[in-house]
This record gives C-alpha cells, structure tokens and sequence, in this order.
C-alpha cells in the first residue's frame, strides 16, 4: 500500500509541475499509472480459494471484480458492519420467489 501512496504523490508533484518536467518522465509516469490501472484486480488468495471464486465468476457470468465486491459487501452487511440496503416496495425484483 505504501508504494500506491508513493506512487500517488509523484503523479500529484508531476501535475503541480507539469511545465517543468520533461517528456521521458511525464511518458515514463503515464505508463506506470496505466499498468497500476490495468492491474487493479491485485487481490491475492490463495490457490484453492482463487478457483472457487473464478468458477462462481463464471457460473454466475459475473466478472471476478464485480463478484468480490459483492461478497464483500454482503458479508458486511450480514456482519453489521454495513447497513443492510432496504429494497424499494415499487422496485423491480429479479428471480423468483
């Protein structure tokens, strides 16, 4: 996390100093924000577990993000550490009952 810290205050002195700095380092800051980018689904797990989500992902037709990020919010509001999102009496529910 430290290094995403870093990494967020040279972009932010680069930006400060746009018309000072010179090309190679503006290219070479750029194509680092973009593999950062790219790389944002750098959640570790292990193997076993890794594979389950994978085949949930896919039995589900749901990236591996979004899949996560909903079990992760689920299992806080399950916990109580979120608010459990109250369903609108007028909203469209999917599936069945």
């Amino acid at each position: 996390m430290t290094n995403l810290i870093d990494f967020a205050d040279e972009l932010e002195d680069a930006a400060n100093q746009i018309a000072d700095i010179n090309r190679a380092d503006l290219q070479i800051i750029l194509r680092r924000s973009a593999i950062w980018l790219r790389n944002t689904e750098g959640l570790a797990l292990g193997h076993d577990v890794d594979e389950a989500v994978a085949a949930l992902a896919a039995e589900l037709s749901m990236t591996r993000h979004n899949l996560l990020r909903i079990m992760i919010r689920e299992w806080l509001e399950t916990g109580g550490y979120l608010p459990v999102r109250a369903l609108e009496e007028d909203g469209e529910v999917d599936g069945s009952a």
